[in-house]
């Protein structure tokens, strides 16, 4: 049932949501085999939602949208795709070597789709692109591809790193001051880093 949906947390320490999106598939490097965080739609939807690209309000109109299975699964999937099409991608610019071509097709078109969903309107203020239909199913697609968008077209994309742990890899967006940035999370990877650094100290002693 619905209602019964555990709300997941992500752990959302990128400081970009499109690098957060990436961060859903946890130790992607790992002998043992990644482990999936976007199981389903619905926990799609907490992600989104904590990534504050969706309201609650919104989020439960999604959740509670007469659409089939199907049709969840096919957007999960193309959420999925956008996700490893940014990874290719974000991980080769750290690595300072060529993008993967399928990765940039990839990327052309979901940017293609979203900004295709998009219509101009007046916020009072000014113009703005937005989506009208935010409680389409694909709403979380569009989103999170125009994230992507912004980042890689923007000169933000120079500042992409990934956590200096090799049993972590995960994104980030390097705000640091100096641009020295070396851990997805300082109390997680850092910490564990310095300990085992401590140790092994010790053990030279």
């Amino acid at each position: 049932m619905k209602s019964r949906e555990s709300v997941k947390q992500f752990q959302l320490v990128a400081e970009n949501s499109a690098l957060d999106l990436v961060n859903t598939l946890d130790n992607r490097f790992c002998e043992s085999g990644p482990d999936e965080l976007l199981g389903s739609y619905y926990d799609l939807l907490h992600f989104v939602h904590q990534a504050e690209l969706l309201t609650a309000a919104q989020v439960r109109k999604l959740r509670w949208a007469t659409d089939s299975e199907p049709e969840r699964r096919r957007v999960l999937d193309q959420v999925r795709e956008l996700r490893e099409a940014l990874a290719g991608v974000s991980y080769s610019l750290i690595g300072e070597q060529a993008l993967p071509r399928r990765s940039l097709e990839l990327l052309q078109e979901h940017f293609l789709r979203s900004n295709a969903a998009r219509q101009l309107s007046d916020n009072g203020t000014y113009l703005v692109w937005d989506w009208p239909e935010r409680e389409e199913l694909s709403a979380p697609l569009w989103l999170l591809a125009q994230e992507a968008e912004k980042l890689l077209l923007s000169k933000q994309a120079e500042r992409i790193r990934c956590c200096a742990s090799d049993t972590c890899r995960w994104l980030f967006l390097d705000t640091s001051k100096n641009h020295t940035r070396r851990w997805c999370d300082m109390k997680i990877c850092g910490n564990r880093m310095k300990a085992r650094r401590y140790q092994a100290r010790l053990a030279e002693v």
